[in-house]
């Protein structure tokens, strides 16, 4: 064989591998593969819109080849960075078997494998054109070191023994009525007309299959299902379910939202997805979950559902129970996937609701079958699509649609033709109007996919999967926690100069800083000319005609811009911003900053706090962040200084509030990452501005306490007194007026964590 890169497999092996071809055959080291009669042969170049269809494309190659596959390695990782990015597909008997180490330290037995090194394999690869991930093969050998099967072994490798969801629900039946597994057999091959043991699964299949049925029970499931919620809405009252029996008295529709979802819904729940492409293999039930993004760009869990059916009646009782969860709170706008009952239900149940479709469930369709009525056209007609669906004026859409069609002889075209009808649905020259928060971005919408994938997996008994996805609910939120405090603890970079950047650093997140920042840092390259009173005309400097229609009136602080970036997102345009600045604003218009991206503090904004949280709540989030300012601060003795400075002002601050009268629970809970933690400001020329949130008095930042002012000629720093106790370790006094030493509130376990 060629010697190409060579990549060690997790079993020790190494494939040789060309990333951009095939492997040189060798007919000495190798059997070279069996002809086979399948058209349809992988080859460099070839595209797939997903891992599963490379996966199942490859896998019935190789069924008519003689042999079965199986995932190998992979380059990245599903919900970190750019995801998963390069994956291979390996013949059955790939790789060498291992001696691995029982518990008790002895090596196993050593048992019969069929791996024998097979260097057979295809590989792909994931590209990003126009925002849309596509897979490419560009790696395939069906070179094998061994015999191949034939047509009537290979269905016996297990790989390929799969019972049908139909035969799966036939075979519930016949174990009910008492048949045996024999009986079951020939009768399934008298119904499908086939020889006796010709059947794709054998005996061995279908008592295993019978062993599941008989591990869950789903009639019992369904009642330790409502009875973990009732229980669980007894531990707490704002936990919410529903749920609906159908007349046989078994579980039709079950839906539940945690009591951290519905406050979290009250603030971001303008923005939903209704993602329904899903189901529980284990129960045969459609799985719906609603997800959204908080004012840090961050995905959170508004509540999920159960359904039987997939039909109107069972999507509108959905619709109706989030309502229900929610104290009638519709959303502004609801993404979901291209189903015809779920648009029909949300006519009815949310009228005043946008409701758009995810352009990658209808493009994953058209991907099946206009490649080949394009030919090599497709690539030309990708790109002028995605064009089409960029533009920003619905009448351009209309125009440049009819010429795309015209263009490429799609007229008769009825997937083409079914697309146009819902134009209004995908296209976003018609939803650029209203506010989708960011979540028809290719980056959101794999963030929020990975986190319904996490959810997935929690599959298991219906009353256990409530409480994993409560588990997993629970650590997302602690994760986003400990990651708001670690962009809260970084430096802001202004980039610009600007006193807008400057104003909007200390209101907006992180996360919608940066994009605002994006949009200041382009304002420079276009060119505003007042046209009319209050009104202007925005244009990029290559550009002689066309561009942005700004309308700014000062008085009024009222402003809008043809592109309606702000509608859309909640973030100023770079029209707008260049608008703002030609005029000397110098701070946006506060309506111009949504509280929705804001780092709110108020308890009517903010949905960390609110008056009925339990004491159990606060004290889990103030030890969250005690766990994170510990953590950075161990990493330097100049971090660690600062902290113990800052600690002890606040412990200060905190012993000077009046002490409560009714309890610790009467008091009004505001989360205190937002006045204990603000960011710095690193200016590009390296100066560092502190940026401070509200009032002057009432804010402090993590920087060095300045030195004091020299008085009477006398350096007063000279004369501070370090205190010596572990535990503070900061200027000002000793050990014997330590404020934290002298507190009442402090104990030996506290004494331990400083």
């Amino acid at each position: 064989m060629s010697e190409g890169n060579s990549m060690a497999s997790e079993n020790g092996t190494d494939l040789s591998q060309d990333d951009t071809g095939t492997i040189e055959e060798n007919p000495e080291e190798t059997i070279l593969s069996q002809q086979t009669s399948v058209n349809l042969v992988p080859f460099i170049g070839q595209r797939f819109v997903s891992q599963d269809a490379a996966y199942e494309f490859y896998c019935s190659f190789a069924k008519q080849c003689g042999f079965s596959i199986r995932r190998h390695r992979t380059r990245g990782k599903d919900g970190v960075g750019r995801g998963v990015t390069r994956r291979d597909f390996t013949c059955h008997r790939g790789g060498f078997p291992q001696m691995k180490p029982s518990d008790d330290g002895k090596m196993q037995r050593n048992r019969k494998s069929s791996r024998c090194g097979c260097q057979a394999y295809m590989r792909i690869v994931k590209r990003v054109d126009f925002d849309v991930p596509e897979w490419h093969v560009t790696g395939f050998s069906n070179v094998h070191n061994h015999e191949l099967l034939k047509l009537n072994e290979v269905r016996l490798l297990p790989a390929y023994c799969s019972i049908t969801p139909d035969d799966k629900t036939r075979i519930c039946m016949f174990a009910k009525a008492g048949m045996s597994v024999r009986q079951m057999l020939r009768l399934m091959e008298l119904e499908k007309g086939v020889k006796l043991g010709c059947l794709p699964f054998t005996e061995i299949d279908v008592r295993n299959l019978l062993q599941s049925f008989r591990n869950v029970n789903r009639d019992y499931d369904a009642i330790d299902l409502i009875a973990m919620c009732k229980k669980m809405k007894d531990k707490n009252p704002n936990f919410q379910y529903d749920f609906k029996m159908d007349g046989h008295n078994r579980l039709e529709h079950i839906a539940w939202s945690y009591a951290s979802s519905v406050q979290l819904y009250e603030a971001f729940g303008d923005a939903l997805v209704f993602d329904t492409t899903h189901r529980l293999d284990s129960y045969d039930m459609l799985f719906g979950i609603w997800v959204g993004l908080d004012n840090h760009g961050m995905a959170c869990f508004f509540g999920c559902v159960l359904l039987r059916d997939e039909n109107m009646q069972s999507f509108s009782w959905s619709l109706k129970t989030l309502l229900g969860f929610m104290n009638g709170k519709a959303p502004q706008t609801l993404l979901t996937d291209q189903n015809i009952w779920l648009k029909e239900a949300v006519a009815v149940e949310m009228p005043e609701t946008k409701h758009a479709v995810y352009i990658w469930h209808i493009l994953a369709k058209l991907s099946d079958s206009l490649p080949t009525f394009l030919g090599s056209s497709y690539d030309d007609w990708k790109a002028e699509f995605y064009r089409l669906y960029n533009l920003e004026l619905e009448e351009d859409f209309e125009e440049e649609w009819s010429k795309m069609v015209n263009k490429y002889g799609l007229r008769e075209y009825k997937h083409i033709t079914s697309l146009y009808a819902l134009r209004t649905f995908w296209a976003l020259p018609f939803l650029r109007h209203y506010f989708f928060a960011g979540l028809l971005s290719p980056c959101q919408s794999e963030a929020i996919n990975a986190f319904i994938q996490r959810i997935l997996s929690a599959q298991s008994q219906l009353d256990r999967f409530v409480e994993r996805v409560a588990e997993i609910v629970e650590f997302n939120d602690r994760a986003a926690t400990k990651q708001k405090m670690q962009r809260k603890l970084q430096k802001i970079c202004l980039k610009t100069g600007s006193p807008i950047e400057s104003h909007a650093a200390t209101v907006l997140t992180p996360y919608a800083f940066g994009k605002l920042q994006e949009e200041l840092l382009m304002a420079p390259q276009y060119a505003s000319l007042l046209v009319d009173e209050g009104c202007f005309q925005v244009k990029h400097h290559t550009e002689t005609d066309g561009g942005c229609k700004v309308i700014w009136i000062p008085c009024q602080e009222h402003i809008s811009c043809s592109c309606h970036q702000f509608e859309f997102s909640g973030i100023l345009c770079r029209h707008v911003l260049r608008v703002l600045s030609t005029d000397n604003c110098f701070q946006i218009p506060d309506q111009y900053l949504p509280i929705r991206w804001r780092n709110v503090t108020s308890a009517s904004t903010n949905p960390l706090r609110t008056t009925t949280r339990d004491r159990s709540e606060k004290i889990q989030l103030l030890e969250s962040m005690a766990s994170a300012l510990v953590s950075e601060s161990l990493e330097t003795e100049e971090r660690l200084d600062v902290a113990c400075e800052q600690v002890a002002m606040v412990l200060n601050h905190v012993k000077d509030l009046p002490r409560p009268i009714h309890g610790m629970d009467d008091i009004a809970y505001a989360c205190p990452s937002h006045s204990l933690i603000l960011p710095e400001v690193e200016d590009t020329d390296g100066i560092v501005q502190s940026i401070t949130v509200g009032n002057s008095h009432e804010s402090f930042t993590l920087g060095k306490l300045k030195e004091r002012r020299p008085r009477d000629g006398v350096d007063v720093s000279r004369k501070r007194r370090h205190c010596s106790e572990p535990c503070c370790r900061h200027f000002g006094h000793d050990a014997s007026s330590c404020p934290i030493m002298g507190s009442d509130t402090l104990n030996a376990e506290l004494l331990g964590y400083l």
